[in-house]
């Protein structure tokens, strides 16, 4: 894992088209902000988890009407 420090208004970089900024920072909070090419998702993490739950329950019914 690389971890980096940024402050408010700064931003890193990842690889050529993904931009995540540092918008502000208040106490605990940090808003970010990221510029992605339309085609890749971007998700909170607990959304993703939760999107991969429902693909493998799906696919697993999909298994059960097959056999």
């Amino acid at each position: 894992m690389l971890v980096l420090t940024r402050k408010a208004n700064q931003s890193i970089m990842i690889g050529d088209d993904i931009e995540v900024s540092i918008l502000s920072v208040l106490g605990e909070k940090v808003r970010i902000g990221i510029t992605a090419p339309r085609d890749v998702p971007v998700f909170r993490k607990e959304v993703f988890l939760e999107i991969q739950a429902e693909n493998l329950e799906a696919a697993g019914t999909a298994r059960e009407a097959t056999e």
